[in-house]
């Protein structure tokens, strides 16, 4: 998901299996609010903070995460080290109901595999989110006629039949859905997330696949989202030792299928850029120097009336800091680290 949340948890009474991870026994993702720090701090002598997590200082990298911080340091630090709450998003939610159908669906046989089916799938999901995680009925608060969540839900359904005019699941037997994967490099960084889905094919070449509930992007904004998957393709090359034939993202928005193919070369890479993404964090960590980068997205932050670049400060920094080694404890020298 793109901005997919990845906190573990255990497989439970609602009659989701166990499945394995490519590093063994893996915890599945669950339905989490969006923004969640994904279990990337470890539980450090901070103050309490968000919603009465203990602060700490960052122990793993997701994808997400690593976006987090490209796209805005100080963002991550409200995500990661404060673990901030934000509020619920109707488009990230309807994005969770989809991918649990998504996965779900590959329970049943293969001629069972209907569109009608996995549209009539759309509320009951919707329904086991929400006893889950009660406050999201706050989205539709006011909504007395049923007429929003009507809405919201159909939309579910499109983008669920959109799905299959991209793919055929009476073709597909996935090996792994809604994967966990971890791996610690041999610089001693952790690398984690979920993937939506691995196929691989009697050869034994694997392809990673993506669903995305909005639409493509425009050619020249495409490398974010390759980030993320060349990321995914990284944990399973150290974690198997072959390099995934191919990468796969599903844009159920717009109807589009991205394919790309990578190298290993790239992914040393990408590896290469991870490890300065993790230097840079571990700095901003240290001095407690989280830099705001305003861009567009800005708009769409929960987190305007904390932040500098609107007048806001952020809460007292939780963490012990201490100057850096000859930079005065300044954390400008490294320029910003691009997808």
């Amino acid at each position: 998901m793109g901005s997919s949340t990845e906190n573990a948890e255990s497989a439970a009474a609602d009659g989701r299996s166990t499945r394995q991870s490519a590093a063994g026994v893996g915890p599945q993702r669950g339905p989490l609010p969006q923004g969640e720090a994904e279990g990337e701090s470890g539980a450090g002598g901070g103050a309490p903070a968000g919603a009465g997590a203990l602060a700490g200082r960052p122990v793993a990298l997701s994808p997400s995460r690593a976006s987090d911080f490209m796209q805005c340091p100080l963002l991550y630090r409200f995500r990661v080290i404060d673990k901030l709450p934000e509020k619920p998003s109707a488009a990230a939610t309807r994005g969770t109901v989809v991918h649990a159908v998504l996965e779900r669906l590959f329970d049943a046989p293969a001629i069972e595999r209907t569109a009608p089916g996995a549209r009539a799938m759309v509320p009951g999901e919707w329904e086991k989110l929400l006893a889950k995680r009660p406050e999201l009925a706050g989205l539709f608060e006011g909504d007395e006629a049923g007429e929003l969540l009507a809405k919201w839900l159909a939309e579910a359904e499109a983008l669920v039949e959109r799905w299959f005019s991209l793919e055929d699941p009476t073709r597909l037997e996935p090996a792994d859905r809604e994967l966990y994967v971890e791996t610690v490099l041999e610089s001693g960084l952790q690398l984690r997330g979920f993937i939506d889905r691995v196929d691989v094919a009697p050869t034994g070449e694997v392809r990673i696949v993506d669903y995305k509930t909005g639409k493509a992007p425009r050619p020249q904004y495409a490398e974010g989202a390759l980030f993320q998957m060349k990321f995914y393709a990284l944990v399973m090359w150290r974690l198997r030792g072959t390099v995934p034939r191919r990468l796969q993202l599903v844009y159920l928005g717009s109807g589009d299928v991205l394919t790309y193919d990578p190298s290993e070369a790239e992914l040393r890479a990408v590896e290469r850029k991870l490890l300065a993404l993790w230097e840079a964090i571990q700095l901003a960590t240290d001095t407690g120097d989280w830099r705001p980068r305003p861009t567009k997205l800005c708009g769409w932050c929960d987190h305007q009336a904390r932040c500098p670049e609107f007048g806001g400060t952020p809460p007292v920094y939780p963490l012990t800091v201490r100057p850096a080694d000859g930079d005065g404890g300044q954390q400008g020298r490294m320029g910003p680290i691009q997808a």
